[in-house]
């Protein structure tokens, strides 16, 4: 896997017929759009939809100058974009469910508050962020390396639990732990940085 920062993205994006960067983009935001989508309370297709129409009108903003990065950070520039498309998209499914028997099962379209938004989408960016760094560190690592960080992490086994179960010493597991750590620190700025 190529490692390509947010900057890198951006950048390719100012040529309209930059296709790589189209889907670089499409391939580094999408998932944490579609995921908010879906925990608001849309369908699949719906969060297909919204992602897409989200990331053409990132993309044609960021082209036009809008981004200020003295403003805030891109992933809530990102995120203004989807809570928008995404409320667009539940105000069109009301009025049409309005003409229809069922429009009583979909009041709670209207309830979704912006500060849920906001946690839901914090939670969606770290997460994907956090797979996108875990992928990478996966192709630095020895496999070894990698087992012992995840035991400990994801499996809850103590350092000791998993240094046996390794049939490493347990400062093996620690530096392992602190080898994949700092890693995904590093990765993780690297990715949102933006120039």
């Amino acid at each position: 896997m190529e490692w390509i920062t947010t900057s890198t993205i951006l950048e390719g994006l100012s040529d309209q017929a930059n296709r790589e960067a189209w889907q670089r983009l499409v391939a580094r935001f999408r998932r944490p759009i579609q995921a908010f989508c879906r925990r608001t309370g849309h369908n699949e297709a719906d969060a297909e939809d919204i992602a897409q129409e989200t990331l053409a009108s990132f993309a044609e903003a960021y082209r036009n100058g809008k981004y200020d990065r003295s403003k805030g950070r891109l992933s809530r520039w990102l995120f203004g974009i989807a809570f928008r498309v995404a409320l667009s998209k539940r105000r069109s499914m009301l009025r049409r469910a309005a003409l229809t028997p069922q429009a009583e099962s979909l009041s709670w379209i209207d309830d979704v508050e912006d500060e849920a938004a906001t946690r839901s989408w914090d939670e969606e960016w770290e997460r994907s962020l956090l797979e996108l760094c875990l992928q990478r560190v996966r192709q630095e690592v020895e496999p070894a390396t990698m087992r012992a960080f995840e035991l400990v992490m994801a499996a809850d086994r103590t350092p000791a639990q998993a240094a046996l179960e390794l049939g490493v010493p347990v400062k093996a597991v620690y530096n392992a732990k602190y080898t994949v750590l700092k890693r995904l620190r590093e990765l993780r700025a690297n990715l949102e940085e933006v120039v």
